[in-house]
């Protein structure tokens, strides 16, 4: 990447996220990654270094074609953010956490989490797909994610975690915070054993009144 002081102030932003997502409990210790496309590839967060201590200079880049820069080891979950960014080009950012909610219901072995709140509308439909388990790191798991994330902006990875994609680096942080909610409300109710789920219909409408859900929406909670 040639534009060193973008490269800065985007790796930047990305340790900031890294933070805010540890301070919002989506995340524990240096699991997790985030990533953000650039010219000819994407910056991400590298391999097992606490957040508290990364510095922009840190910030890995990888071109769109899987090449890393030399001497450097990003995350080893850097093919599926490679892959969700190659694929959305809509999407700037990608987001990926082990948030507790979101991962109790990736151990549940659902194939999705169910419209039980309207606010599951952020992440595009009136779903979260569940994408099948894969060891960490593999092209296996990227594949995986790819089969049932293409019209979704979220995904929970079975056993594993939440992975989110948006425009900003905001924006996908917004989604994960609000994903984990419709989560926690999932454990609770399923724990009672009785609940509902809003009809498609419902979810539509909610779509149609979001448009291109962002930061500057407003809705009624």
């Amino acid at each position: 990447m040639k534009d060193q002081k973008l490269r800065e102030k985007i790796g930047t932003e990305i340790i900031n996220t890294c933070i805010k997502m540890k301070e919002l409990d989506l995340n524990q210790g240096t699991a997790g990654n985030i990533s953000h496309r650039v010219e000819g590839g994407m910056l991400i967060t590298p391999s097992g270094m606490p957040y508290h201590i990364m510095q922009p200079k840190d910030i890995v880049f990888i071109s769109n074609a899987g090449e890393i820069e030399e001497g450097r080891i990003p995350s080893s979950e850097w093919r599926f953010h490679l892959s969700i960014l190659n694929e959305k080009p809509e999407c700037n950012a990608v987001v990926h956490n082990h948030a507790p909610y979101a991962t109790m219901v990736s151990i549940l072995g659902e194939d999705f989490l169910p419209a039980i709140h309207y606010m599951i509308a952020i992440a595009g439909g009136n779903t979260v797909p569940c994408a099948e388990y894969a060891t960490y790191g593999t092209q296996e798991l990227c594949d995986n994610i790819a089969k049932v994330m293409t019209n979704h902006k979220a995904c929970i990875l079975k056993n594993h975690g939440l992975v989110t994609t948006d425009a900003t680096l905001e924006k996908a942080l917004v989604i994960a915070e609000e994903i984990e909610l419709v989560c926690r409300l999932y454990m609770g109710v399923k724990a009672v054993g009785k609940y509902t789920i809003l009809p498609d219909e419902e979810i539509d409408i909610v779509l149609k009144k979001f448009g291109n859900y962002g930061l500057n929406v407003k809705h009624n909670s």
